[in-house]
């Protein structure tokens, strides 16, 4: 190392020591506010104090932000590719859950990646650990507008994937899965790059075949309040093949099966992330329904290693990425309970409308094409989320915390 950057690194572990000492003393002063007595002079002096407060955080944070900006965090080791192995690769949606965790795993086999994201879902968090490396770039943008880059391959993930918010703006739905798709296959034309459509087994709607092979062309209600969503996806699908049959484009579609991991959303109405944050906070377990339906669970490292093997092939028909290893959400929830223990009661509430009974993949193409199937079992891949979601709900909890403090003030 460098004298140069050892002085670097000196002088970057001084200013932050001098900016936390600032920081602890700032908070210090506010902290006294209590003793004040509750006349209008106090109340007055109170509130100066706090705008003073206010403002002074906020000359520490742009000072630790510019900190940052000069001393980038140390991102991960990735292999050196020489210029025929290495691909420059878009991810839309990759600051979201699934993208988030792809964009890991291009990243680590070298690859140069954009991740296009409008943060609807996607969090900055999830990615920040790239952020000044050399092969990576982040765009803030909406696909439903065009977008110009030169890449080699492109895995289409954007759109909301969870009910609530896919129902919050249902038209918005509608125009990420049309309009955006439309625009990641033009750009996949113009540039000659691979597609592959992050598609759902949704696609499916409330099966009549079980398990759900690719041949089933799905049983989905067009104006029930996932519609959005389904038929959303239904039509990329359809938008994929007009521009593979037309326009020559090569392209892959994944139809992604229930998928759970670190990076969900506490409140994404998942019944994982449900369940999880629910007995982690010693609350009920909320089961819609009978409970007697019944969800397959692929942990999320084993979608990101199906993605992959997909686009890398040669198979252009849509394919089933998901765990045939199915549970009935009564099932699943005495599971969670087991694992996480606490006092929380399983309690039935009505079932929602144009739920799934039944949801269980055919992988059989994925295991003959793609020579893919899941290893994570559902005990490793809850341990390793259950754990996610323990530091989620601390956080959640001293947020709240904090919050009600400044409130009493």
């Amino acid at each position: 190392m460098s004298d140069q950057v050892i002085r670097k690194a000196k002088r970057r572990t001084i200013l932050e020591l001098e900016l936390e000492l600032e920081l602890e003393q700032l908070v210090g002063s506010t902290m006294t506010t209590k003793d004040y007595d509750c006349s209008i002079e106090s109340t007055c002096l109170l509130k100066k104090e706090l705008e003073d407060a206010v403002l002074r955080i906020g000359e520490l944070e742009e000072k630790l932000y510019n900190l940052e900006i000069r001393n980038p965090r140390k991102c991960s080791e990735v292999p050196s590719l020489n210029y025929l192995k290495k691909k420059r690769i878009l991810v839309t949606g990759g600051a979201g859950f699934v993208g988030s965790h792809l964009v890991d795993a291009l990243m680590l086999q070298g690859h140069e990646v954009i991740v296009v994201d409008n943060f609807f879902t996607g969090q900055r968090k999830n990615v920040e650990q790239w952020i000044g490396h050399k092969n990576f770039e982040l765009i803030r943008h909406d696909i439903v507008h065009p977008l110009f880059v030169e890449v080699d391959q492109i895995y289409h993930l954007a759109c909301p994937a969870s009910p609530p918010h896919y129902m919050h703006n249902p038209v918005k739905t509608v125009k990420t899965n049309i309009l955006g798709t439309i625009n990641m296959l033009g750009l996949a034309r113009r540039v000659n790059a691979t597609f592959l459509l992050a598609s759902t087994s949704e696609v499916y709607g409330d099966p009549d075949e079980h398990p759900q092979s690719e041949t089933y062309w799905g049983h989905v209600n067009p104006i029930g309040p996932r519609a959005c969503y389904d038929e959303g996806k239904r039509a990329a699908e359809t938008l994929t093949y007009a521009y593979a049959n037309r326009e020559k484009v090569n392209v892959r579609v994944a139809r992604i099966f229930n998928t759970y991991g670190p990076r969900m959303h506490m409140n994404d109405g998942r019944v994982v992330s449900n369940f999880t944050v629910q007995a982690l906070q010693d609350q009920d377990l909320t089961v819609y329904g009978s409970g007697n339906q019944t969800r397959s669970f692929l942990y999320v490292s084993d979608l990101i290693s199906g993605l992959i093997a997909l686009m890398e092939s040669c198979y252009t028909a849509p394919i089933n990425i998901g765990n045939p290893t199915e549970y009935t959400l009564n099932d699943f929830a005495v599971i969670i309970k087991q694992l996480i223990g606490g006092k929380s009661q399983i309690v039935h509430v009505e079932e929602a409308e144009d739920d799934p009974q039944r949801r269980k993949p055919d992988i059989t193409r994925a295991n003959q094409y793609l020579k893919w199937e899941p290893s994570v079992s559902l005990h490793e891949g809850l341990q390793k989320t259950i754990e996610y979601f323990k530091e989620e709900v601390n956080l959640f909890n001293l947020q709240i915390s904090k919050s009600a403090s400044c409130t009493s003030l």
